[in-house]
């Protein structure tokens, strides 16, 4: 389990809560899994987006923090104190900043199922893709991989409907390890400059 795992990673009866919550959020109604053509076409149209989010550590510990993405390809997670830790996706690497030890370690985005997500032209419809897309309750539940690479692992998302929203996902990445984001109030299309997913920025600035 590497380092990017142990930061994020929960207990799997977290994970199962976390979902089950979720799900509560979501309509009562049971209804037929969103098509994976109308999720890209979602995921194709969000530029930027803005997010509490909540995680929970294998020892059942709480973390929380704020999501930031702009697509394509960058991706912010800033946690809350006392971690105060924060985990950068931009220019095709991933990068952890650990403010109590002042080091940073940094891993190919390409190797990570987050690059599904922040890919340029998101298609869920592509060749062995999507290895599973089921209804649970009335969210919908897609796990994809990519199909070039599937040893470096798959992500499960978890959609609600009327509009199409993220609302979790679960990382499995290539070393065995599990991450789960559980997400608050999904904020889109907000102006958010290229130099917050750098380190350097903060979400005050201006530009791209």
């Amino acid at each position: 389990m590497n380092r990017l795992t142990r930061l994020l990673a929960p207990a799997a009866t977290m994970t199962a809560a976390v979902t089950a919550t979720v799900v509560a959020m979501a309509l009562p109604a049971m209804a037929d899994p969103i098509s994976l053509n109308a999720i890209s076409k979602y995921l194709n149209g969000m530029t930027t987006a803005e997010a509490k989010f909540t995680q929970i550590a294998s020892d059942n510990s709480v973390s929380t923090g704020t999501l930031y993405i702009k697509r394509p390809g960058r991706m912010r997670f800033e946690y809350d104190p006392p971690q105060a830790a924060l985990v950068l996706a931009g220019a095709g690497a991933v990068k952890i900043y650990d403010p109590k030890t002042k080091s940073t370690e940094t891993y190919p985005l390409s190797r990570t199922p987050l690059s599904i997500i922040l890919d340029k032209n998101v298609d869920l419809g592509r060749a062995n893709m999507v290895t599973s897309h089921r209804e649970q309750g009335p969210s919908t539940v897609v796990r994809a991989q990519d199909p070039a690479h599937p040893e470096y692992g798959f992500i499960e998302m978890v959609f609600t409907d009327n509009p199409v929203e993220l609302r979790q996902w679960v990382v499995h990445d290539d070393s065995g390890g599990q991450t789960t984001i559980a997400l608050g109030e999904l904020r889109t299309g907000m102006n958010l400059p290229g130099t917050l997913f750098t380190g350097t920025g903060s979400v005050g600035d201006s530009g791209r």
